[in-house]
């Protein structure tokens, strides 16, 4: 793939908020004049996503799946070695020594290290996820000047500062940092990037995002081949040659980027082959879903249309954007993304809740800025984007606000239940150093300075076990089962040693064996976990 030499300073200049385009594409006054508005809502951005984040966390809502995994695997980074995880090992019976990049392929977090070294807690990820979505703001408020560049300096100006808020407050990005923390903090911006130095026609940067996009998580590169498909068909038509050998170069090389990750890289970082193969209806493997689809195409339509909630996440989708995505080629980068969802066979990938809109964010927002843009460039259908663009944006905010933006202003929001502040409490009674398992909204309040793994149906034999025996907690698929856990060690060598609200905290004082205790060893075959039944039946909550 052809390469820049000034890649990397031309994504520096595009970040900026008052960087100037390197193709002229407005009046000079459209673009200079937004600088202050441009920080105004990064500021903005970073304030709320930070905000939600914390949020979660005061309210004891975040669960060490994932917060704890990446905290772990990131601190692993900070001291400079693997990214090895025993909340995720633990739990999934990997070997030890077993490393995140055998999980999935995000070397690309290996950036975040750094902020360890002046913050060694878990929100030290969730500050920078939500720095991360902050960098997005920039970017969008170019895409929005490039795509509306044939009109007035008066409406590219409301066009980028519009386009910056919807953009800021999206419900994906609210609802990825309620989460806590995930890749998609470096896919935002990094798919921005791609797309807008693609309209600078600055492929050497474009080379340089879809490289590190590739490295944010396997799958990505399917998405970046078919931004190589968009960007060829485009410059074919421009007759942009250069343009047409990038969009080819990436056409190839994402998919094989993903192959070879899938395929070569996770397997040689100790992954297991084929563990996040969610698509039994298709086949039981890859191979054997090609050869079953090729012999009968009508089974992605039994897939993705097997439960309501499947095609109801579609319409929502592009409901909420009033269908004006399909309008632009750009859409067909959520293809490959979107397809992972509805064909999956595991429920949490249907729910809005979680992170997995947000890989899609920048795709749907810069689609819909290309068609609005495209329409007001015609006097006949100026009126019609104005008022699409609008409603548009109103619908956003609006479902903004019941998705997290709403919860900020309500104080119960902040307020940890009974039972959850008691584990805090509990919390505080375990010495530093310690071996701990407990319960998985607890688990980051302990990583940074107790050995912590999960409780979870299986035994460890820890120093202590912190757990909620009345009230179902993941893993386990009911709460009599935590009961029962209480129970198995009480009577194995363990005694409790403080109770409250529902929150129990256990101390080992004998050695007496523990009857289907477990360590993973060396040869301990990875597990996944099985999904209670009511888990994605409301596409609004996991």
């Amino acid at each position: 793939m052809p390469t820049s030499r000034g890649a990397m300073s031309d994504a520096v200049t595009a970040l900026s908020p008052s960087a100037v385009p390197v193709v002229p594409v407005a009046p000079a006054a459209a673009v200079g004049s937004g600088r202050q508005r441009t920080a105004l809502l990064m500021l903005l951005c970073f304030a709320v996503a930070f905000a939600l984040g914390l949020q979660q966390w005061s309210a004891v809502q975040i669960g060490g799946f994932d917060l704890s995994i990446f905290d772990q695997g990131i601190r692993g980074y900070a001291h400079f070695g693997l990214p090895i995880s025993e909340v995720k090992s633990y739990h999934h019976e990997f070997p030890p020594g077993f490393s995140l990049l055998g999980d999935h392929f995000s070397p690309v977090l290996a950036l975040l290290a750094p902020l360890y070294w002046l913050w060694n807690d878990p929100r030290t990820l969730m500050l920078g996820q939500a720095l991360l979505f902050a960098l997005g703001v920039p970017l969008v408020r170019r895409i929005a000047v490039r795509t509306f560049a044939a009109s007035d300096a008066r409406t590219v100006r409301r066009a980028a500062d519009l386009a910056g808020l919807v953009y800021a407050l999206g419900w994906p990005l609210l609802a990825a940092a309620r989460g806590g923390f995930h890749e998609v903090g470096f896919a935002v911006p990094l798919t921005l990037l791609m797309f807008e130095r693609g309209m600078a026609r600055r492929y050497g940067t474009v080379a340089l995002a879809a490289l590190l996009i590739c490295c944010t998580k396997e799958d990505m590169g399917l998405m970046v081949g078919a931004y190589g498909l968009v960007l060829a068909l485009r410059s074919r038509r421009g007759h942009d040659g250069r343009g047409l050998g990038y969009g080819l170069g990436l056409l190839i090389a994402g998919p094989v980027v993903s192959v070879a990750a899938i395929t070569w890289l996770i397997p040689a970082m100790g992954g297991q082959p084929g563990y996040y193969w969610n698509y039994g209806q298709l086949g039981p493997d890859a191979g054997s879903a090609v050869r079953n689809v090729l012999g009968d195409p009508t089974l992605l339509l039994h897939s993705a249309f097997s439960t309501t909630i499947k095609p109801l996440l579609v319409l929502w989708l592009f409901g909420t954007l009033l269908a004006l995505p399909l309008r632009s080629a750009t859409a067909l980068c959520a293809l490959p993304l979107l397809a992972e969802r509805i064909l999956s066979d595991n429920p949490n990938h249907w729910s809005i809740a979680h992170h997995y809109d947000a890989f899609l964010w920048p795709i749907m927002l810069t689609a819909t800025l290309e068609v609005l843009g495209r329409l007001h460039a015609q006097e006949r259908t100026r009126r019609t984007a104005r008022r699409l663009g609008v409603t548009v944006a109103a619908f956003s905010l609006l479902a903004a606000v019941p998705l997290g933006l709403g919860s900020l202003l309500v104080p119960g929001d902040w307020q940890p239940k009974s039972s959850a502040a008691a584990m805090v409490r509990a919390a505080a009674l375990i010495p530093d150093g310690a071996s701990v398992e407990a319960d998985n909204q607890i688990v980051p309040r302990l990583t940074s300075r107790t050995d912590a793994v999960l409780v979870d149906g299986t035994p460890r034999g820890r120093d202590y076990v912190l757990i909620r025996p009345e009230v179902r907690t993941f893993p386990f698929l009911s709460a009599q089962q935590q009961a029962d856990r209480v129970q198995l060690l009480l009577a194995h060598g363990y005694q409790q040693i403080w109770a409250e609200d529902g929150a129990v905290l256990l101390h080992r004082v004998g050695t007496q064996p523990i009857p289907g205790a477990h360590i993973p060893g060396p040869d301990s075959k990875p597990v996944q976990d099985i999904v209670p039944k009511d888990v994605g039946r409301n596409l609004f909550s996991g």
